[in-house]
């Protein structure tokens, strides 16, 4: 039975694939392979060799720190422990073809993994929620969008998800009333859309000429009035939400406007 000790930084996933990967190509070898994550001190470098030692172990190790690989390396060699460092190396030779030094950050590719997973999530789950569907699953959203038709709705969802946000979206149709699994919601998680009615008027004639008429009332102007007339009745029914004015805006302007409300609640 041989023994190696994985020694990182940050969560030692990295070394523990990169060891599992090269132990394919040695079949029939009994290994232990034993983790120790968040390495970041002389002490638990300490820990981690003398550990070695009276197992009679290997070490492996991504330490992205140059003084802790330092103190790694001086100590594993006065104890007489082997050790293979994974990270050094490497990040010397992209320190020379990049001509730029390492950030040195432990953990940092933990979290980019994390960050982008979010991302991936935040996507998914707002994709599943556009244009009011699932409403079940409302309370599990981190923001809460409302407005009538042509609102940006669903662009405005899709651009805060890639930024890691949970987004539902719901659809305000004249004469139907708000869903009640709101009333349930925290408030300042809903923000209701509203724009000039004019304005609105422009954008669903796009889309009127180009479904070939078929919309009808869609794009009239008295027919939008009494529809943002009805948004704003159900907004005033819930004087917690917070109201976005749409009009003339970029989605990045109103994804701002958002966020800055929600950070202050």
């Amino acid at each position: 039975m041989y023994y190696v000790i994985v020694a990182s930084d940050g969560t030692g996933r990295t070394a523990e694939q990169a060891l599992n990967a090269a132990i394919t190509q040695f079949q029939g070898t009994e290994l232990e392979v034993i983790i120790k994550p968040g390495v970041r001190s002389k002490l638990q470098v300490l820990e981690v060799v003398e550990e070695a030692l009276e197992r009679n172990a290997f070490i492996v190790h991504t330490l992205v720190s140059d003084e802790i690989r330092s103190i790694m390396h001086e100590t594993a060699r006065k104890l007489n422990v082997e050790t293979i460092d994974l990270m050094g190396p490497l990040l010397m030779r992209l320190s020379q073809q990049l001509e730029n030094s390492p950030s040195e950050k432990p953990g940092l590719f933990r979290e980019l993994n994390e960050d982008y997973f979010r991302r991936i999530e935040a996507i998914e789950y707002t994709f599943r929620h556009d244009d009011g569907q699932r409403l079940h699953e409302l309370d599990k959203a981190d923001i809460i969008i409302m407005g009538v038709s042509r609102t940006f709705k669903t662009p405005l969802s899709i651009y805060l998800a890639t930024k890691g946000w949970l987004v539902a979206n719901i659809p305000i149709v004249l004469d139907m009333p708000a869903p009640q699994v709101l009333s349930d919601i925290d408030p300042s998680r809903v923000f209701g859309l509203t724009t000039y009615p004019s304005r609105l008027v422009q954008l669903r004639k796009v889309r009127h000429e180009h479904l070939g008429g078929t919309t009808g009332h869609y794009a009239d102007y008295s027919y939008v009035t009494r529809e943002i007339r009805f948004a704003h009745a159900i907004y005033q029914q819930h004087p917690r939400w917070a109201i976005i004015n749409v009009t003339s805006k970029a989605i990045e302007e109103i994804a701002s406007e958002i966020l800055s409300i929600y950070g202050r609640h």
